[in-house]
């Protein structure tokens, strides 16, 4: 099962130069971009594990793509994704956000049914990854 989260995310794995080009449209917007990667990418973990710090005055997407690599090499069995934030008074959030790269295995997700007091019904979504103790995960 493929993970579906962010903009692309039904499009094939990005490129180098594809991760280029996006990178650029967001500083170009004055976006200040980021790498974050992460062993649980349960689609209400929002606290991924940021790599380096954020990009707020890079004029060059290829420092993009360089730590993205970068990160590939030391944690390239988890999934990693690209974020940018745009810091403009009104908005002051993520602009874009995509999934640049993934673990060979990707376990998936489960839907929990507990039944309520009356006729209620709750659902909630578990990761197979939160099975296993963290950085064993994948």
């Amino acid at each position: 099962m493929k993970l579906r989260q962010g903009q692309f995310s039904f499009l094939p794995d990005l490129s180098d130069d594809d991760i280029r080009v996006q990178a650029q449209y967001a500083i170009d917007n004055g976006w200040a971009v980021s790498v974050e990667y992460t062993d649980d990418p349960h689609p209400r973990n929002t606290y991924w594990e940021m790599w380096g710090h954020p990009m707020f005055d890079n004029p060059d997407a290829a420092a993009v793509v360089f730590e993205v690599n970068e990160c590939r090499k030391e944690h390239g069995g988890t999934y990693i994704r690209v974020i940018a934030f745009d810091a403009s008074p009104g908005w002051e959030s993520i602009r874009m956000s995509f999934i640049v790269n993934r673990p060979e295995t990707e376990p998936g997700f489960r839907l929990v049914r507990q039944e309520a007091e009356g006729r209620s019904v709750r659902y909630t979504i578990e990761s197979y990854a939160a099975r296993e103790p963290e950085g064993l995960r994948y």
